[in-house]
């Protein structure tokens, strides 16, 4: 990455530090998120391991992915990469992504072909995923590389604190 986004994450910090809204968290990481990488469409999905199920906490589009409910884990290559291996699955083509998603078709009406999905784990627990979604091809080892390097410290501030809220 050869920008600086120093300013990016100050302003993280200040909106973290200073907004006590229920997903003021989540707004703070998903200004971030589409400063460093972009992102049309920026999900946050919780993880509870010991009852298979994940829920999403945040959206940025609750007409198509509302924050509500649960889903099912499924058990797929995606699951083996974020779950197994604890890294970022990325696909950036709806060919790929239709191999994990069965809402690849919703995903695609959205005008988005590229995923990245960050897992968020903290004292070997993983909390969930932080899913950024845009159009094909978006998600290049640049703006991979710049998600795990500038991304991850701040997702995780943003779970703990979104967790003491009572989300």
């Amino acid at each position: 990455m050869n920008r600086d986004y120093t300013a990016a994450l100050a302003d993280f910090d200040c909106a973290i530090a200073t907004d006590t809204s229920g997903d003021a968290p989540w707004i703070a990481l998903q200004t971030l998120v589409r400063e460093v990488i972009g992102a049309k469409l920026f999900t946050v999905m919780l993880s509870d391991m010991k009852a298979g199920l994940a829920r999403r906490a945040y959206t940025s589009d609750p007409a198509n992915y509302p924050a509500s409910g649960t889903k099912p884990t499924h058990r797929n290559e995606w699951f083996d990469i974020v779950h197994g291996e604890r890294r970022a699955f990325v696909a950036n083509t709806i060919e790929d992504i239709a191999k994990v998603f069965p809402d690849h078709e919703l995903i695609k009406s959205l005008g988005c072909e590229s995923v990245i999905n960050l897992p968020v784990y903290i004292g070997g627990e993983m909390l969930g995923t932080v899913n950024c979604l845009d159009v094909a091809h978006h998600y290049t080892p640049e703006r991979v590389e710049g998600a795990k390097n500038l991304l991850n410290i701040p997702a995780k501030l943003a779970f703990l604190i979104a967790g003491n809220q009572g989300l």
